[in-house]
């Protein structure tokens, strides 16, 4: 999932924004001026002015758009997009609450009559691929405090919790990735949350930042492999070698810190992680369609509804991630919106699982949408 939003990033080195004082940052998006009540529908027809292009290695950089022009950040129509881009980003709180909740029921019912065959539909190294990246898409949004991608993030990991619960019950799943699993995710989300209110000690969020790093840099290559096994030897050498590097990442990412790294070598580290943990996030929907190709018998164990909303809600993130510039945000939605979601509707299409109807209706609304 990505939750996709897909989405997966730890940004190492910058400097988080000051909050809002007094209040809970969950609740500033209820804040912000209502831009319909302004300026109605000539709304969408306004943009605002060209601004110089963001690289991609300043992803992780607090709300980078607001570098480009003081007046253009104080401006009541950036106030309008601001707002707007930001209800939408809410509004994907919803369908991602929802996301899981069809294939979790579709699973416990399938579990019940004891059909633990139709669970390996749902690929256990795709789910805890998404997983991982919720985590780091989780404190990559803390530190840039989007309260709303926090929510989403945090809907996506607990929702794809449950369905990797559901894939151990049933054997579909190793029990010992599920006991580590279970712990790491039990203490991303009780740090992340710490961090976001202030309540973390500075160092402990760093050690947490050196542990994602490394295991999101060895599980990346490990599980591509992995995931192609039935093509190539089982090995796991990709995710030894990955390992080695991920140390020495961590140990550029100290020198960083410490500032014994020129401003470039900064920014590439701190794009290690980033870069890596939206790859991870990414790889999730091609996880799912390897196994509905090479388990096409199983597909029946995959649910619609979930892909239906996979699209939906990776969808209402596009704008925000364009707004605030976030080439990271953008693209690990926009693959997830795409790839996770309209591209399993297709692969059920296919095989009779969905009506036309049901799927002409999915793909027109995807691409009025992204235009």
């Amino acid at each position: 999932m990505v939750v996709v939003g897909l989405g997966l990033a730890v940004a190492v080195g910058s400097s988080p924004p000051s909050g809002f004082a007094g209040r809970s940052p969950f609740f500033r998006s209820s804040l912000r001026p209502n831009p319909l009540r302004h300026v109605g529908s000539s709304l969408f027809h306004r943009r605002l002015p060209r601004l110089p292009p963001i690289l991609a290695l300043d992803s992780d950089i607090p709300r980078p758009i607001h570098r480009g022009s003081e007046k253009l950040k104080n401006s009541k129509r950036f106030e309008q997009w601001d707002s707007l881009t930001a209800r939408f980003s809410a509004g994907a709180n919803l369908p991602f609450l929802l996301l899981q909740l069809p294939q979790i029921i579709l699973n416990a019912r399938n579990l019940m009559a004891g059909n633990k065959s139709a669970l390996l539909a749902v690929p256990w190294l795709g789910m805890l691929t998404g997983l991982l990246g919720n985590l780091s898409l989780l404190s990559y949004f803390a530190k840039k405090r989007e309260a709303e991608a926090v929510v989403v993030q945090t809907l996506g990991a607990v929702s794809t919790y449950v369905v990797i619960l559901q894939l151990a019950m049933g054997e579909a799943m190793p029990l010992p990735h599920f006991i580590v699993t279970s712990i790491v995710v039990g203490s991303g989300l009780v740090l992340n949350f710490l961090f976001y209110f202030g309540l973390l000690n500075t160092n402990l969020w760093h050690l947490w930042e050196d542990f994602i790093t490394i295991g999101g840099v060895s599980a990346l290559p490990q599980v591509i492999w992995s995931t192609l096994v039935p093509f190539i030897p089982n090995s796991i050498l990709p995710g030894a070698i990955a390992f080695v590097v991920g140390l020495v990442a961590v140990v550029m990412y100290l020198q960083a810190r410490t500032g014994k790294l020129p401003q470039k070598g900064v920014k590439f580290v701190k794009a290690i992680s980033g870069w890596t943990a939206t790859l991870l996030f990414m790889w999730m929907p091609v996880a799912q369609m390897m196994t509905n190709l090479l388990r096409p018998e199983n597909i029946k164990g995959l649910s619609a509804f979930t892909m239906l909303l996979a699209m939906i809600g990776n969808g209402l993130l596009i704008p925000r991630a364009l707004f605030i510039r976030d080439f990271m945000w953008f693209l690990g939605s926009s693959w997830a919106s795409i790839f996770y979601g309209w591209g399993n509707l297709i692969c059920l299409y296919y095989s009779n699982i969905i009506s036309r109807e049901f799927f002409l209706a999915t793909t027109v609304g995807l691409f009025a949408w992204i235009g």
